[in-house]
């Protein structure tokens, strides 16, 4: 008989009973702080992923290269002082450095739900083994001896691989 597996679904059926509190628990706890904490957090990562799908998009560039464009375009009206040099310098260092925190963000939450993806592709499998899930949480030094024992393998099915299609190729001549 097949062994039954449970979905996620099930599981966060058979959860929601062991996690659910009274109203009259969640009115006592007294602890805000980490409320706060975690709505800021929120509000960060909300504000981050409207702004990187905005500046994601054609117009966003378009509109950044109309302004460049427009600074350019006022230079002799400016007779291309300092200070009109300095509007484009100081803009740019203030966007770029915002932005950094944006992609660094954007890449944090997308490697996370990559990570989030291949653990449960590893769970799943009933051949793989479980100790891939948590890769991203060894050390240096375990990643490389994993790497290490992975590249064997590899070649060990690679000459597999070779001495099996020679034997093929002599069966076919």
């Amino acid at each position: 008989m097949p062994q039954s597996r449970s979905t996620p679904k099930t599981r966060k059926a058979a959860e929601a009973p062991a996690l659910a509190r009274s109203d009259a628990e969640k009115k006592s706890d007294t602890r805000k702080q980490p409320e706060k904490k975690s709505s800021w957090s929120e509000v960060f990562s909300v504000a981050a992923c409207a702004t990187a799908h905005w500046t994601g998009k054609p117009i966003a560039f378009l509109i950044a290269a109309g302004l460049v464009i427009v600074w350019a375009l006022t230079g002799p009206l400016f007779h291309y002082s300092d200070t009109w040099q300095l509007v484009i310098n100081t803009s740019t260092t203030i966007i770029t450095f915002l932005m950094v925190f944006l992609i660094q963000n954007t890449q944090n939450r997308d490697t996370m739900a990559l990570q989030l993806k291949l653990s449960e592709l590893i769970l799943a499998m009933n051949e793989a083994e479980n100790r891939f899930a948590k890769a991203e949480d060894m050390s240096d030094e375990e990643l490389e001896k994993l790497h290490e024992e992975l590249r064997q393998q590899a070649e060990q099915t690679l000459g597999t691989l070779e001495e099996r299609r020679s034997t093929l190729t002599k069966k076919a001549s």
